[in-house]
């Protein structure tokens, strides 16, 4: 790993997973910090010139953010790019892992035409998730596919699904869809190692659990769907989105606040 790195124009593109969503803080712009402000962070400590942009918003699926994303990143003329595209695809019936994959190659194709370094997502094991297990298996093929789009236009991949401290509950948000502010540091952390930057974020050292009782975990789990997984449903069926009347958070490139 390097103390240094090459980048200084870096724009994240995406859907909730990038803009931070599970993660509030009122001290920066949109009010959700995430791993990829945390990217930033650390990758200002090491360079004297970073500007960061982050275009992601809550809800978009992968042919908006290739539509709506792409070529306003390409216009900050970015020389790193991080996208997780495609999530909010694959948890919806009837997708097809193969055929996403093949928009993330053209996607891919057009963020390194300009030979900035590009990193992918794949997606985390949600195997132990209510409702998100039952996708394990698309998750799983549009992953290898994402790796080979990867070799094939010489990205980076920051492999999610490796990352098996991922699956403690801990790194969720109560909506057990987005990360917690502990989910998203270990993100920051994942990527920055992807691109061999070395970094000040401490890895998640997680003490075992107390076992509960069934009736209060299914107390819980019936409160989670009252409260996150019915509305999730609504807004499906309505044909809304979360992301409905949200801007970009850092639409533009800025300098990066360099927190101690």
């Amino acid at each position: 790993m390097s103390d240094r790195h090459p980048w200084t124009r870096y724009v994240a593109i995406g859907d909730s997973f990038t803009e931070g969503i599970g993660d509030p803080d009122p001290t920066v712009p949109g009010g959700n910090r995430g791993w990829a402000d945390r990217v930033a962070e650390e990758l200002a400590r090491r360079t004297d010139d970073l500007a960061y942009a982050n275009l992601a918003i809550r809800g978009r699926l992968l042919g908006q953010i290739v539509d709506e994303q792409v070529e306003p990143a390409l216009a900050l003329r970015p020389d790193l790019v991080t996208v997780s595209a495609g999530g909010n695809d694959i948890i919806r019936p009837g997708s097809d892992p193969d055929e996403l994959a093949e928009r993330v190659d053209g996607m891919v194709a057009r963020l390194r035409s300009d030979g900035a370094t590009v990193v992918l997502f794949t997606g985390p094991d949600v195997g132990m998730t209510p409702v998100l297990g039952m996708v394990r298996g698309k998750t799983a093929v549009y992953n290898e596919n994402l790796h080979a789009i990867a070799l094939k236009h010489r990205a980076l991949v920051a492999d999610m699904w490796a990352l098996r401290v991922l699956r403690d509950p801990r790194m969720w948000a109560p909506d057990r869809l987005h990360h917690s502010p502990t989910g998203h540091a270990t993100v920051a952390a994942a990527v920055l190692d992807t691109l061999g930057v070395e970094h000040g974020l401490e890895p998640f050292v997680p003490e075992p659990l107390e076992a509960r009782p069934w009736r209060e975990a299914r107390v819980e789990d019936l409160g989670w769907a009252r409260e996150y997984l019915v509305p999730w449903v609504v807004r499906r069926i309505r044909h809304t989105s979360s992301g409905d009347g949200v801007s970009a958070k850092r639409p533009e490139l800025q300098p990066v606040v360099k927190r101690r």
